[in-house]
């Protein structure tokens, strides 16, 4: 008999809006079928009045009310033989309900599943994972399999004691590049300092809209507050912390090249990360006048054949949290920025970072 639900990390605007991957969803309904049971209840004087999953939390003890909710809403509930799919559904003494207990999505969602990684760097204490564009790091609403997570829980038997699976820090769903992953409590402790202490180095590659603005000016260092924005839940922006909430972000930003084709005015920068803000880069660079290629939530056109925003997490820095000596990684420019920055006249060349991923 299934469980109630694993608790998840908080959703965030990266996972909120993605579909489930069609492979994994067929597979999970296959999974939630095999296993279930029907509860029949008749709501007695005490529950009448009552809300539905109320009701059911309360005859139905062994399993928790936000559990029960789910499947309501998945529409496994009967009342008086007409579907019921509303939680705050007011019940009357001589109601018969008949509830499918069944698995739900997020009840199953942290599953290992085989899903390949590109390893960068492996020991025993943690790994650094050059991460797609298109994967989801940890499930969540609209994401219950798939992610990295899930390919983790695969791969390292022990991650599944350890939260989270060892991951430390984020990618948004469509940035790809380098992420460090934990396998174990003591260097996910270790690594989560570090982080908090600003001493993990986190530098990215990305294509802004429109030639770059700041004239002489090569490198800049954008010191604004990002908080969520107020015209947008789901989108983040630079705030005034004295008229709204929000945390202090800085990233270093230093220009590369601008396009020097036809098409659409485009530059390339370098951004280094000073904190780890939702979204940061993608905002700063829109506050800059440089909204990211490929980037509809913050205004950035398709152009150059990017399809997702155009970032790429490829060096980051650290002190191995076991060893104590410093660890750095590279991970190449996936295929589409490449192509993109050939198209626009500046064809990555020379330093080892550079290469493009197959």
């Amino acid at each position: 008999m299934p469980g109630g639900p694993i608790p998840l990390l908080p959703d965030s605007p990266e996972i909120a809006d993605d579909a489930l991957l069609p492979d994994a969803a067929a597979a999970d309904e296959s999974a939630l079928e095999a296993d279930e049971e029907t509860r029949e209840l008749m709501v007695d004087a005490a529950g009448n009045g009552q809300r539905l999953d109320r009701f059911l939390a309360g005859a139905v003890a062994e399993f928790s009310r936000s559990y029960l909710q789910q499947l309501i809403e998945a529409g496994l509930l009967t009342r008086n033989g007409q579907p019921c799919s509303k939680a705050a559904t007011k019940l009357r003494a001589g109601d018969r309900l008949a509830l499918v207990l069944r698995a739900t999505a997020q009840s199953q969602a942290f599953v290992a599943q085989d899903i390949p990684l590109d390893i960068v760097h492996e020991d025993a204490h943690l790994v650094i994972i050059n991460k797609p564009a298109g994967m989801v790091v940890h499930p969540a609403a609209g994401n219950w399999s798939g992610t990295l997570l899930n390919a983790l829980l695969h791969r390292y038997a022990e991650a599944a004691q350890v939260p989270r699976a060892g991951i430390v820090h984020r990618l948004d769903k469509d940035t790809s590049g380098l992420m460090v992953v934990a396998r174990d409590r003591s260097t996910m402790d270790q690594l989560v300092q570090q982080i908090a202490a600003r001493e993990v180095g986190r530098e990215y590659w990305a294509i802004g809209q429109g030639h770059w603005k700041r004239g002489s000016e090569q490198a800049c260092s954008v010191d604004a507050a990002i908080g969520r924005d107020p015209r947008n839940r789901l989108r983040m922006a630079v705030v005034d912390l004295a008229h709204q909430s929000g945390k202090t972000a800085r990233t270093d930003i230093t220009l590369v090249g601008n396009s020097t084709t036809g098409g659409a005015p485009a530059c390339w920068v370098q951004c280094k990360l000073h904190t780890g803000r939702t979204h940061q880069i993608r905002v700063h660079m829109q506050h800059l006048g440089h909204p990211l290629l490929g980037d509809a939530t913050y205004g950035g056109a398709q152009a150059w054949g990017m399809q997702r925003q155009a970032l790429h997490a490829f060096r980051l820095s650290l002190r191995h949290p076991v060893t104590g000596q410093p660890l750095q990684c590279v991970a190449p420019l996936p295929a589409d920025m490449h192509d993109a920055l050939q198209a626009m006249g500046l064809p990555p060349q020379a330093p080892a970072f550079f290469p493009v991923q197959p």
